[in-house]
């Protein structure tokens, strides 16, 4: 397992020569607290960029740093090469940075077309008065959930009856239609079940497939793993290591994303107490052998 080449010296074969978003020794502080240090990324056309950590690694305050939330403290952003400054969200946006939060941003006692759209429903005329364009809506609709491979039979359908899967869709989906080139998944599957994450891996890879880059925000290494071209690794703030898929195999992921060194710790404490509690040896010897299984 080596170091991934620093951001921007090297192109995969077939990736564009330029990526779509860089963010470059990007640092962020809260008080005296340190959200994130030195972190450098890369997004290119038709790449799955996956971002891994635990929970409080500074997952959260990079997704806010590339979708315009919040400036960074240090380091600087970069979109099609060229540095760039977002005032918030909506300028993110018309670079083409979309991002799908946990919540996905659906309403979901409204049907699917009108989460669609969210107030960019397309409208006609009738000389200076202007109408929703349902049939337009719905028609444009129907048509972008089955470029992502969901067949809807009725655009009427509360969103809210949809499994969860199918409200990734409608979020991924409607962000490509509006011009997105980058996609921000903020943890899809977190709150997923088995065959519902693997739909949702599916519509990852469908976007990445139609040429956009996405960025994977998620603490799961073995639904990154399959989809992924470069990991980049955060543990509380710095990056513990940034890879591309050839430098690094699943169960290396695995070992870093649950600390060798910590897990050979916590076993040494647990045989301290297993002493009193006997029951506690055993679970001391399997974290020991998982310690020493590493890279």
């Amino acid at each position: 397992m080596t170091s991934n080449p620093a951001p921007g010296t090297t192109t995969p074969a077939g990736a564009a020569a330029t990526s779509l978003l860089e963010a470059r020794h990007v640092s962020k502080f809260f008080g005296s607290v340190t959200a994130l240090r030195d972190v450098s990324l890369q997004v290119n056309a038709g790449e799955v960029t996956c971002v891994l950590g635990d929970n409080g690694a500074g997952k959260s305050s990079l997704i806010k740093i590339l979708s315009g939330v919040f400036p960074p403290d240090e380091g600087e952003i970069l979109v099609d090469g060229q540095p760039v400054h977002f005032n918030g969200p909506r300028e993110a946006r018309a670079h083409g940075i979309a991002t799908v939060f946990q919540d996905l941003a659906t309403v979901p006692m409204m049907s699917i077309w009108r989460n669609f759209f969210l107030g960019q429903e397309p409208t006609r005329s009738y000389g200076p008065i202007r109408f929703l364009d349902q049939g337009r809506a719905k028609s444009v609709m129907k048509d972008e959930m089955a470029k992502m491979g969901i067949n809807v039979s009725d655009p009427n359908q509360y969103v809210g009856t949809l499994s969860g899967g199918e409200r990734q869709a409608v979020a991924i989906s409607r962000a490509v239609y509006f011009g997105a080139r980058v996609l921000i998944l903020d943890e899809p599957t977190s709150a997923l079940g088995v065959r519902q994450s693997g739909i949702v891996l599916r519509y990852v890879v469908q976007a990445r497939d139609m040429g956009r880059g996405v960025v994977l925000i998620t603490n799961n290494q073995h639904h990154a793993y399959p989809v992924g071209a470069r990991f980049v690794l955060l543990k509380l703030g710095p990056v513990m290591g940034s890879y591309t898929k050839d430098q690094i195999t699943v169960a290396e992921l695995t070992q870093m994303m649950a600390g060798g060194e910590e897990l050979a710790q916590l076993s040494h404490e647990l045989q301290r107490f297993g002493t009193e509690q006997p029951s506690l040896q055993s679970v001391a010897r399997e974290m020991a052998e998982d310690a020493a299984t590493g890279p």
